[in-house]
């Protein structure tokens, strides 16, 4: 049986869809992640072609995740193209800085603009939502503003829970995905990054994925590993094998010491 949303919901669907409509073509920043895949599912609706999906190939993105990305868009029949970003090539960013997130998202609105303006298109869009400025930790957001990206999912006053919940009835697949960010977010604020850190990080995070985990977050902190899960999985770790599974597999990656953060999953725990 089909999801059904609430009348409020396809109320806010419908000043969507009718932003959309006002763009009448669009670049899209998409990641695979909830929120940019329920914008281009609307918008490849609206707009068919003249919606252009971007996804960012970068060091900050694990391979699987991106693969993934790259297969809903090609089942969903969505114009997506890949491009090359280059924010480790900005020292700036690499000093991993309380900005790092600026210029990260400041050098994917220069490379969205550039390829805008190549297709004749004025329009570029990102998938902000209401409860985004919340959060004191998006400093990204004022890399978009300055680049005169548009936030639609702002302008329609989705939350996440909202998105979630079109994306059901949509049956996108990502409607229950766990929220996810960069990889850089693992390391500690003024900790310098590199790739092949983060390719570290990437492969401690799929032994904790292999394993059923769902919320997780892999931090690093030189030779100690501190792993943060859901509080619901907490009894996962403990089923027989795992926990030493963890621990040798995570050693085998370069990590001297392993440690399970008692406060679970949480957002911003490595922003210092």
């Amino acid at each position: 049986m089909q999801y059904k949303i609430s009348p409020q919901l396809l109320k806010k669907e419908a000043a969507l869809k009718q932003l959309f409509r006002e763009y009448g073509a669009v670049v899209i920043a998409y990641s695979g992640g909830v929120d940019s895949t329920y914008l281009a599912d609307v918008g490849h609706e609206m707009l068919t072609d003249d919606a252009h999906l971007i996804i960012a190939d970068s060091p900050s993105i694990p391979r699987e995740e991106l693969e993934e990305a790259i297969k809903l868009a090609e089942l969903r029949g969505w114009h997506l193209d890949i491009i090359k970003t280059k924010e480790f090539d900005s020292p700036d960013f690499l000093k991993n800085n309380r900005k790092r997130c600026y210029y990260c998202k400041h050098e994917l609105f220069k490379v969205m603009r550039q390829y805008a303006v190549e297709k004749h298109i004025s329009v570029i869009i990102y998938g902000e939502t209401a409860d985004d400025g919340y959060d004191p930790t998006r400093v990204g957001v004022h890399a978009a503003r300055e680049s005169h990206a548009k936030a639609p999912l702002v302008e329609a006053k989705f939350s996440k829970d909202e998105i979630r919940e079109c994306s059901h009835a949509r049956g996108l697949p990502t409607w229950q995905k766990a929220s996810f960010a960069c990889l850089a977010s693992r390391i500690p604020t003024g900790n310098p990054l590199s790739s092949e850190l983060l390719l570290k990080v990437e492969t401690a995070e799929k032994v904790l994925q292999t394993l059923g985990f769902r919320q997780y977050r892999v931090r690093h902190h030189d030779t100690l590993c501190r792993i943060e899960i859901s509080v619901e999985d907490f009894p996962l770790l403990f089923q027989s094998g795992v926990r030493e599974r963890i621990v040798i597999s995570l050693q085998d990656i370069g990590y001297r010491h392993v440690t399970l953060d008692l406060a679970g999953y949480r957002t911003g725990s490595t922003a210092g």
